[in-house]
């Protein structure tokens, strides 16, 4: 089997693994569990640049293909993680304007 494949074939699998896995959470726990994904799609990006840095032909797409969707991913749960925790914080009083 030619390397290319196998790549290819992990690819495919982590793809319907990752599809069962993130439909199976209930929305309520959706948001806080992608803060603590947000580490995990780190390692991703990390290894999807690792495959990059060896890879040739079909491969190489598919390594930067991948390095953008984590990326991408990554950066959407820092910012849905941001908007989450800026729900819980505290607004400033409003101070009224003595006359």
């Amino acid at each position: 089997m030619s390397n290319d494949i196998t790549w290819l074939t992990f690819f495919v699998l982590s793809v319907f693994v990752g599809i069962e896995v993130i439909s199976k959470v209930s929305s309520t726990l959706h948001t806080p569990l992608m803060s603590g994904a947000n580490a995990i799609h780190g390692v991703i990006l990390l290894g999807a640049v690792l495959v990059a840095g060896d890879a040739e032909g079909f491969a190489l797409v598919v390594a930067l293909v991948a390095i953008v969707l984590a990326a991408v991913n990554m950066v959407g749960g820092f910012l849905v993680t941001d908007r989450m925790l800026q729900m819980f914080s505290r607004k400033p009083a409003r101070r009224e304007v003595q006359r």
